[in-house]
């Protein structure tokens, strides 16, 4: 599990592409410490596996469901990603409970300057959208983010400055895709109610 506070950036150093698997080897300096393989590190809020470990230089293997699912499998060598490392016994929770299971992606339709910060119009999707809430939480590339305001096709997000100093958050520009990741409370609260609607 994880906070959805996001540790810092790290780059991508090598990708390589198997009969089934793409495997991604991250710098991780400076988010490395005791770990080891098996471990489990979000990547753009992607729930990773360590599979092996050469100094700082890290490899995950991503199935082609989760290439299909989420931005993994539209990143290159050199680009960043958005890391943290998962959520252990006394830690604290700084943000909102994540799995680390992206539902889908989505696509940034406007981006405006707001002060230090910036102005984020989401599309909203059929898949998600009896779960994107006004001041809800969702998962947005690993971001604990609080929703703005909600339309039937789009929804707002409030980017502060230090989310965009920590994230990669700000390096997204319209038509790019981010990962996605409901609340998993309000999914069960929305499907229960939604259950007990059909059964009346």
């Amino acid at each position: 599990m994880y906070t959805g506070i996001v540790a810092g950036i790290c780059q991508i150093v090598a990708i390589e592409d198997g009969e089934e698997i793409r495997s991604f080897t991250i710098d991780l300096s400076g988010f490395d410490e005791g770990l080891q393989i098996g471990a489990s590190v979000a990547l753009d809020g992607v729930c990773m596996t360590v599979v092996s470990l050469d100094g700082t230089k890290i490899r995950f293997d991503a199935i082609p469901e989760t290439l299909k699912r989420t931005t993994l499998g539209d990143l290159n060598v050199d680009d960043w990603v958005n890391v943290e490392r998962s959520l252990k016994l006394g830690d604290e929770l700084g943000g909102h409970i994540l799995s680390g299971h992206v539902m889908l992606t989505v696509q940034v339709l406007e981006k405006s300057e707001r002060g230090e910060g910036i102005d984020l119009l989401i599309e909203n999707l059929d898949e998600v959208r009896p779960y994107i809430l006004e001041k809800g939480f969702i998962g947005i590339d690993g971001m604990s983010l609080t929703v703005g305001e909600v339309t039937e096709n789009s929804f707002e997000l409030h980017i502060i400055p230090e989310t965009l100093r920590v994230t990669t958050i700000g390096r997204k520009e319209i038509g790019h895709r981010v990962n996605l990741e409901i609340d998993s409370r309000t999914q069960a609260v929305v499907d229960t109610i939604r259950q007990m609607g059909v059964e009346q």
